[in-house]
């Protein structure tokens, strides 16, 4: 079964200490190694700062676009993991692993896998 862990902070690697920040990727490098390892590696990948969002919204057929995340919050979305896992206390497991659930919090969410959806796939 597959989920997403949306990884949420306060504090982007770009607004760390340097020092910190090379800490900070080192535990991540390690951590995906050893997903990898472990089989439950999928997809990841780190996002670029909030400020370089665009935030789209169609009402009444016109098209707004926002600078800026969708949302007003303190923790922004910083990156995420697409795992592999048996369910979702497996999936809890691998995401408190992850570090910045040491500095944030991550959400994780089941991939839908419905015959509908899997109909939507382009590359299946």
């Amino acid at each position: 079964m597959k989920f997403i862990c949306l990884i949420c902070a306060e504090q982007m690697m770009e607004d760390l200490e340097p020092d910190d920040a090379a800490g900070h990727f080192a535990d991540y490098a390690a951590f995906t190694e050893a997903i990898k390892r472990e089989g439950h590696f999928v997809s990841a990948n780190r996002l670029q700062p909030a400020a370089t969002a665009k935030t789209v919204r169609v009402r009444d057929g016109r098209t707004h676009v926002t600078d800026g995340p969708f949302a007003e919050t303190r923790e922004l979305v910083g990156g995420y993991y697409l795992i592999d896992a048996q369910d979702m206390r497996a999936a809890l497991a691998i995401a408190a692993r992850i570090p910045g659930a040491q500095r944030g919090c991550v959400e994780v969410r089941p991939i839908a896998d419905d015959a509908p959806t899997r109909a939507l796939r382009l590359n299946e």
